[in-house]
């Protein structure tokens, strides 16, 4: 069942949003070069706790940090750990808070040092398939509006969208219904009405859209050892326009 959220709620999922928002603009500030995925995610989860939140993912579903941080090929959750980055690759980072008992989800992906212009452009791309998709998600229109105008976006570049990992709604619970792909037809999946909470968050490859999961369980990579990148917004369906809650 699709829940609605009212004033109140959307209020304290507006304050998670703009937890995960400032710790994604964090991010933004570090010189990633040389440091490893755990020291990263060590400073987020700090990051998080001194606005008065919880890390979303720590220990959701066994998920063993704070931060999922993929690297190039890997497409999403990826577990901090060893791996140093290096200048010259893409960096994506999926952040989750919990305030009041509310989630905010949001990812971004980050140039580290200078990328290759084919790089750069899957980033631009990646985001404006998400902008494009988000300016879709309004009172009355089908879900599939918000999926399709994301895949037409992203392939009309020549890239692959993922399909077995999609968007989802959000509230108490992380991953909460409906589901939201990143590829479809116009008619497809419910109505979207004022008070739905939704995160929206293509995650597009370089090359071909298949992934495989790696021995760990978790670390999404691309069949083809191509690029990935990922963005993602929570935002809430209004009688007007959306209103993105995960922005500082």
């Amino acid at each position: 069942m699709i829940k609605i959220k009212n004033k109140e709620e959307i209020e304290i999922m507006r304050r998670a949003g703009q937890v995960v928002a400032k710790t994604l603009d964090m991010v933004a500030e570090i010189d990633l070069e040389g440091m490893t995925t755990a020291e990263l995610d060590r400073l987020i989860e700090e990051y998080i706790r001194s606005q008065g939140a919880v890390p979303g993912f720590k220990g959701y579903q066994g998920f063993p940090a704070s931060a999922c941080i993929s690297i190039d090929e890997e497409v999403v959750h990826g577990i901090p750990g060893r791996r140093v980055i290096k200048t010259g690759e893409i960096v994506s980072v999926d952040v989750g808070s919990i305030v009041d008992g509310f989630y905010g989800d949001s990812a971004r992906t980050y140039p580290v040092g200078e990328v290759s212009e084919a790089k750069a452009q899957l980033m631009i791309w990646t985001k404006k398939s998400l902008m494009a998709g988000v300016d879709k998600a309004r009172d009355g229109n089908k879900l599939g509006i918000v999926s399709s105008t994301i895949q037409q976006v992203a392939e009309s570049r020549g890239y692959g969208v993922v399909r077995c990992l999609v968007g989802h709604g959000v509230g108490r619970q992380l991953h909460e219904e409906p589901q939201v792909p990143n590829f479809g037809f116009p008619d497809d999946g419910p109505i979207l009405k004022t008070g739905m909470v939704i995160a929206i968050e293509p995650m597009i490859n370089m090359g071909t859209e298949n992934v495989k999961t790696m021995p760990d369980g978790w670390t999404e990579v691309t069949a083809d050892g191509q690029p990935s990148a990922h963005f993602e917004h929570t935002i809430v369906i209004t009688d007007s326009d959306p209103i993105i809650l995960t922005v500082a």
